[in-house]
């Protein structure tokens, strides 16, 4: 299956993301903020970032901003796990942080497995890598 970082700091909402995904097949990277992240990416190559908006230090959409600039990551999935759902959230996610999907708190599993399972099968692989 797929190795899939998830970001959160949040430590009760990265257990039960990565439980899900775990029990799906898929190995797990876990980061508990913005900074966390950008360093365990240059050690490992994910197929797909799961990424919250609201974090201290670096915020989930600078993250992915930071992650689509970068000619090296760019081709990363990266979905944004967020409680902030509104119209200007969502353009925001994807206008300024290009991220790939936006996914609303609290978690519907099974909407969230759905949007994992088509960033997965749907968008180029990713380039580079292991």
């Amino acid at each position: 299956m797929a190795l899939i970082m998830v970001v959160d700091d949040e430590p009760d909402i990265l257990y039960l993301v990565s439980k899900m995904l775990r029990k799906e097949g898929h190995e797990v990277i876990e980061a508990l903020n913005g900074k966390q992240a950008l360093e365990k990416l240059k050690e490992r190559r994910p197929d797909l970032i799961l990424l919250d908006v609201m974090m201290p230090g670096l915020n989930g959409w600078e993250v992915s901003k930071k992650i689509k600039s970068d000619p090296e990551y760019r081709s990363i999935p990266v979905a944004m796990l967020t409680v902030k759902s509104s119209e200007e959230d969502m353009e925001k996610s994807f206008m300024y942080a290009n991220c790939d999907a936006h996914i609303a708190k609290p978690i519907i599993r099974e909407k969230m497995l759905n949007t994992v399972r088509w960033l997965l099968q749907n968008l180029p692989k990713s380039e580079g890598g292991e």
